[in-house]
């Protein structure tokens, strides 16, 4: 019987597979990430972790983890977990692909629309008393019908995302390490180099991973070359944009706002600037946050446990003892 320690209460029948396979699962309660030393002297005592994007495992975690096989990640980013120190002890490192890109798809426009038409101020307004009259001046806001869309990083999320814009009737340009001919074809998207998307975009999303390419994608030059008014959405990670240039692109009045549902840090600290701005949607992480795709991620973390405890290669390599580690 393995040890199977999971970092936090999750989803679905997660939890219940691995017991049906014979292993026992202790379960973080806290609402919070458990704290490095908790983490690490669970780690220490476990045969296989679930663990999700808030926690850190480092090489030093994984040193004092001598009996510890696989580390399932609960997302399709695995930037919090050191693959290479994970390989080089034998540890398998799996993540989440291929389920969360339509409902993530789906918040992106949602955080489109809501900062494009002033949702969420405006509703904020409405309760405290603000709502008087109808106004013909109140709350405007750029059309997103017939709008242009910059995507920056056309994989899965951000092909969901395109398809979507067409039902808005957007040209959507994009931007990827690798140009898509088939999607190009099939969805009427064109290539830009990244300069280019910003300078022409009304909207611009970004869908790529947070690697040390990407830390700081959208910087200060970034954003002055973004067309004025136009709105920055972020389903990504955090650190794929500059916040203290957001901040300054946003106080000079050069951007027509913001949609952010990943921060740097998380959760952003109540005094930081950018909860100042009206013009700035902020949600807490929640992009892939539908009842369907947070137990099916879940539940496809502990497929991947129970494959490694079996003896079998896991159906979501990131890393291991026979996988060379993805490079996104």
């Amino acid at each position: 019987m393995a040890r199977v320690f999971v970092s936090r209460t999750l989803p679905g029948r997660a939890v219940a597979m691995l017991e049906e396979a014979g292993h026992t699962a202790e379960v973080w309660p806290g609402e919070l990430p458990p704290p490095r030393e908790v983490l690490s002297d669970a780690l220490a005592d476990a045969d296989a972790a679930i663990v999700l994007l808030t926690d850190r495992i480092d090489a030093s975690l994984l040193e004092r983890a001598a009996k510890l096989r696989v580390v399932a990640n609960v997302a399709v980013g695995y930037d919090n977990i050191d693959v290479d120190a994970a390989a080089a002890r034998g540890v398998w490192v799996t993540n989440t692909p291929g389920v969360l890109h339509e409902t993530t798809a789906d918040f992106t426009f949602a955080l489109l629309l809501a900062a494009a038409r002033r949702v969420t101020v405006s509703e904020r307004a409405a309760r405290a008393g603000g709502w008087k009259t109808w106004s013909p001046t109140a709350f405007l806001g750029p059309d997103v019908h017939g709008a242009v869309l910059g995507i920056v990083g056309l994989g899965q999320i951000g092909t969901a995302v395109a398809r979507r814009a067409r039902g808005f009737a957007m040209r959507t340009l994009y931007t990827s390490r690798t140009r898509k001919p088939a999607l190009e074809e099939e969805l009427g998207v064109e290539w830009r180099r990244l300069d280019d998307l910003l300078s022409e975009s009304d909207f611009v999303s970004l869908h790529v991973p947070l690697t040390s390419e990407t830390r700081g994608l959208i910087g200060a030059e970034q954003l002055r070359r973004m067309k004025p008014g136009a709105i920055l959405v972020n389903t990504a990670r955090g650190p794929v944009v500059d916040h203290r240039a957001l901040v300054e692109a946003l106080r000079e009045g050069h951007l027509g706002g913001a949609a952010l549902d990943v921060t740097d840090p998380e959760p952003l600290p109540l005094d930081h600037p950018l909860w100042a701005f009206e013009n700035v949607v902020i949600t807490p992480h929640i992009a892939s946050a539908s009842e369907r795709t947070r137990a099916r991620m879940a539940e496809m973390a502990a497929e991947n446990v129970i494959a490694v405890l079996a003896g079998r290669e896991p159906p979501n390599p990131v890393a291991g003892p026979r996988a060379s580690p993805k490079r996104t």
